[in-house]
């Protein structure tokens, strides 16, 4: 199976786990980092960095763009309209705000996330959704063993 396959098949194994702020386990809670940072752990054994703490409101208090750049240096960059099943989508909410947001295509109109005050869940990728992605990345493909 492709990376793709596998963060697929792997976001779908977290449908119905709780959100929970700044959690990172199936079936227990997560964010939508969290989710993110699950998926990269089966599909590589380990996280690509260390996340530190951060508050519900990180996006509106910090500077940078700390989700789309720390996507930029461990995931395959693509143009968003060329996104495909598997790859993680960045969203921002408002022009001039960090991207606060991510989620797993699931296929042409649909994206698995963890949406507060939901749990994580598919939902349609509808033109709400559509017009707020401000990047979109593929995950490398898993060293092959020897």
């Amino acid at each position: 199976m492709t990376a793709a396959d596998l963060a697929v098949a792997e976001a779908r194994r977290w449908i119905g786990t709780p959100y929970r702020h700044a959690g990172s386990r199936c079936q227990v809670g997560c964010d939508c980092l969290g989710l993110v940072r699950g998926i990269w752990r089966a599909l590589y054994g380990s996280e690509p960095q260390q996340v530190s703490p951060y508050s519900a409101d990180w996006a509106e208090a910090g500077g940078g763009d700390p989700l789309l750049e720390a996507a930029q240096r461990h995931m395959i960059e693509k143009p968003p309209c060329e996104a495909g099943t598997g790859d993680l989508l960045v969203f921002r909410w408002r022009d001039n705000v960090a991207a606060k947001h991510l989620g797993i295509l699931a296929g042409p109109e649909r994206f698995i996330h963890a949406y507060e005050g939901h749990a994580v869940l598919e939902s349609a990728l509808v033109p709400q959704w559509r017009r707020r992605v401000a990047g979109a990345f593929a995950f490398p493909e898993p060293a092959a063993d020897c």
